[in-house]
């Protein structure tokens, strides 16, 4: 009988070697079996910076995670208690993939205060909006179809448009939100190319990562852009409801429900971690809808939902966004404030009143990507523009978010970052000419 080779030597079978990353793709034994979307698939600058972001003694100012300090902790424990004891064997199965009925009702009551009037059957519970948006791209694009989508766009959305293989052509921003002739012009240069546009995704409100909020005199007129052109609105609104001074904006499908897939989420409103989201569709998409999430996960978790739908039925969730709003207009004054004393001239900043999210832009001569080393050496982090285009801009821009951190931190984080541009700058003013770099005029 052949033994084994460690058999024989007497040495033990060595372990496996699990959470290796495989640094050159040309070493990885699977490589000729991927399928060809896979290449589209890479790691997100955001979720890079997470690993050192998260030091204690970097104050972070990349991520966009909320501030739940202010969630009442206590009776959210006893109600989960509550809900296993009373009702643990609903809790802890399967359920439909549409969502239990209660809670979609809850959510047409969450969506009126944006103007909706949507029926609790067109929604459809997903595993937090970034599954609803992964399910709308995986049912609308074929490989080589156009998504249009704002520049800036959030990180997440180019990753499920790469991951399906669509070609995203981005669309100009102002300090009013997405510019209606820009869109124009891109679908009617669409159009005349003969590429396939499939849907417009844009954020209406409190803009990740701009910051900005679409004017309510360009919203219909943006609708009405993608009816003529027959293009699909794709609006995701997880920030709706954090405007700093108590207003809501009228909701995209509140303006025109047949045309517009709208994405939400709770998990900016209450918890994140328990990832629950959702899509409003009109019926024949929701329809497709429960049968990509049946396949894709069966259906979304039952004893979350039943969290969620206890705190909404015995929580005053309305005032807790008012808590929510107060804690992250507090923090959007530290950083504005911050960035105003500290910033060296000639940068310029988004003023948002809503979500999470300021977007600076640098002067000529600093790239933020090639930056953010040097500023995580300072104990500082922060997200490089060009993460949320997919055509290789934003080099002169970054993402601050002044969500998560105490408005103490976010001071020293901005103080921490401008002693880092000073001296970019500096290094920009003494070998602009020797290295081809622009010149800055001298302060």
């Amino acid at each position: 009988m052949l033994m084994a080779n460690d058999e024989l030597t007497g040495h033990s079978p060595a372990k496996p070697q699990s959470g290796r990353t495989v640094l050159d793709p040309h070493f990885d034994p699977h490589l000729d079996r991927y399928a060809a979307r896979t290449a589209g698939m890479t790691a997100s600058e955001i979720r890079a910076l997470f690993a050192v972001a998260s030091r204690p003694e970097v104050v972070s100012l990349a991520g966009g995670m909320p501030n739940l300090a202010a969630l009442p902790l206590d009776t959210l424990s006893t109600q989960v208690a509550q809900i296993i004891a009373e009702d643990g064997l609903t809790a802890l199965q399967y359920a439909s993939a549409h969502g239990l009925p209660p809670l979609r009702e809850q959510i047409c009551d969450v969506m009126a205060l944006e103007g909706i009037t949507a029926h609790p059957d067109d929604v459809v519970v997903t595993v937090g909006s970034q599954m609803g948006l992964d399910l709308v791209t995986r049912l609308f694009c074929d490989p080589g179809d156009v998504v249009v989508a704002e520049g800036p766009s959030y990180v997440g959305a180019l990753g499920s448009f790469a991951s399906y293989q669509a070609q995203v052509v981005h669309v100009a921003m102002d300090e009013h939100g997405l510019v209606p002739e820009a869109l124009r012009a891109a679908l009617r240069q669409a159009r005349i190319t003969g590429r396939r546009v499939k849907f417009l995704y844009t954020i209406p409100n409190f803009h990740n990562p701009a910051g900005v909020t679409l004017a309510v005199e360009r919203r219909a007129e943006i609708l009405e852009i993608c009816r003529t052109y027959d293009v699909l609105v794709v609006e995701d609104n997880p920030y709706g409801l954090l405007g700093f001074d108590g207003q809501t904006y009228p909701a995209l499908h509140s303006l025109d429900p047949d045309n517009v897939v709208y994405l939400g989420s709770f998990s900016k409103t209450f918890a994140s971690g328990l990832r629950v989201g959702w899509v409003l569709a009109p019926p024949a998409v929701r329809e497709k809808l429960v049968l990509a999430t049946e396949s894709a996960t069966l259906c979304p978790p039952t004893l979350n939902q039943l969290i969620v739908s206890r705190y909404l039925a015995t929580h005053d969730w309305q005032s807790q966004i008012k808590t929510f709003q107060q804690n992250y207009r507090e923090r959007r004054d530290a950083m504005l404030s911050a960035l105003e004393q500290y910033l060296p001239p000639g940068c310029t900043w988004t003023k948002p009143d809503g979500g999470f999210y300021v977007w600076v832009t640098v002067p000529e001569g600093v790239d933020t990507k090639a930056m953010l080393p040097r500023a995580v050496s300072a104990q500082v982090a922060y997200a490089s523009g060009t993460g949320f285009y997919t055509d290789g801009s934003g080099s002169r821009q970054m993402r601050l978010s002044y969500c998560y951190p105490t408005p103490e931190r976010i001071r020293e984080g901005v103080r921490r970052l401008a002693a880092v541009l000073h001296s970019e700058l500096e290094l920009a003013r003494a070998f602009g000419d020797r290295f081809g770099r622009i010149q800055l005029p001298s302060r």
